[in-house]
């Protein structure tokens, strides 16, 4: 009796406000805030930046706006050279880059998230090359496209270069380890650009063109969101459709059948929603790599582990980065500027090799 009460003397020692009443001002459990609050903040902080982004970008461009002209240009606009210059230069492409980046930061969340890989996203996976292979390989020799046309070609090319990576990588009957999906979508991702320059010089015309796949950029996008705004939303409801499969598969597939959740249904519903937001994003922007892979970790990181949160977080957050990395390749490269593309590969490929480097990769 005497060694139980010295035990519970050293534990109530160790934990002084263990036997303590609930109601104390000082109790943890009532200063704690609510999770769902914190996650709410961060969005709407998400919220301020993207409309902070939206006004840098139409107020930076090759010249910078006065706060007057920017005001009269969205206000008042009477036809000058500062009007046009915001409202038919900047303020397109600050819409393409919101919406391409949107698209792929829900794209790599999901695949990150099926794949269990930290490293995968649509670029490294050879999906967004597949996109823009078809594209060019259509237009080299038909001239200009469509919107719905480019897009029809986009999502098959993303679909064919999906099934490719996942099959090979599935090819003895099991999981896809992330080294093997990394290898396969890096050798479909060159052969898919290798594709392309062959054809590029099969069209010396074309060069000027066709570049605008091989980079990525913002600048030309525009009139085909026009068109295509219906895929971005269809991509975003398949993907926070799919949110509930996510949760329950980050458990294992027995306990995610326990909870209803089949795993090819789930997987099929992320591919679909994979496949729409990859192309959509390629048909507006090109093949701009290492962004899907950038902004889920930063939306896990705000937001936990939650996909209903992690994933619209991905959108806000993707949104965001793509739309600065264009502000920063405009003022970068003055009076020119640096393609979209060039800019997140210069922020993403440092993060890509901190995070292949690390011993212990935190599981999606």
């Amino acid at each position: 009796m005497r060694r139980l009460n010295s035990s519970m003397a050293q534990a109530i020692a160790v934990n002084p406000a263990r036997d303590q009443p609930a109601s104390l001002p000082y109790d943890k459990e009532r200063r704690a805030i609510p999770r769902t609050t914190l996650r709410t903040a961060s969005l709407l902080a998400l919220a301020l930046g993207l409309f902070a982004a939206v006004a840098l970008s139409l107020w930076v461009g090759s010249s910078t706006s006065t706060p007057a002209e920017l005001g009269h240009a969205l206000f008042a606009p009477d036809g000058s050279a500062s009007d046009i210059a915001i409202r038919e230069i900047r303020w397109p492409r600050t819409v393409t880059a919101l919406a391409a980046g949107a698209a792929l930061g829900m794209a790599g969340t999901l695949i990150q998230g099926h794949t269990r890989n930290p490293i995968a996203e649509p670029g490294l996976l050879g999906i967004n090359q597949g996109a823009a292979l078809a594209i060019v390989a259509v237009a080299v020799f038909t001239g200009p496209l469509a919107p719905w046309t480019q897009a029809v070609l986009a999502l098959g090319g993303a679909l064919l270069a999906a099934l490719v990576v996942f099959g090979i990588g599935r090819v003895d009957g099991r999981g896809s380890s992330p080294i093997t999906l990394v290898l396969v979508g890096a050798a479909v991702t060159a052969l898919c650009a290798a594709v392309v320059s062959a054809i590029v010089l099969l069209s010396e015309a074309a060069l000027e063109t066709l570049r605008f796949w091989q980079v990525g950029s913002v600048v030309q996008g525009y009139d085909s969101f026009l068109a295509l705004w219906p895929l971005l939303v269809l991509g975003s409801v398949l993907a926070l459709a799919n949110a509930r499969g996510l949760n329950a598969l980050t458990l294992g597939e027995d306990s995610a059948r326990s909870l209803g959740v089949t795993a090819a249904r789930a997987r099929t519903l992320g591919l679909a929603a994979i496949v729409a937001l990859s192309g959509l994003a390629v048909t507006l922007a090109g093949p701009i790599a290492f962004l899907g892979l950038l902004v889920p970790h930063v939306s896990r990181r705000i937001f936990g582990a939650d996909y209903r949160w992690v994933i619209p977080g991905s959108a806000a957050c993707g949104a965001l980065l793509l739309c600065l990395a264009d502000v920063i390749g405009r003022v970068l490269a003055r009076p020119g500027e640096l393609p979209v593309g060039v800019v997140v590969a210069l922020i993403g490929a440092p993060f890509f090799i901190y995070v292949a480097r690390r011993r212990k990769a935190v599981s999606v």
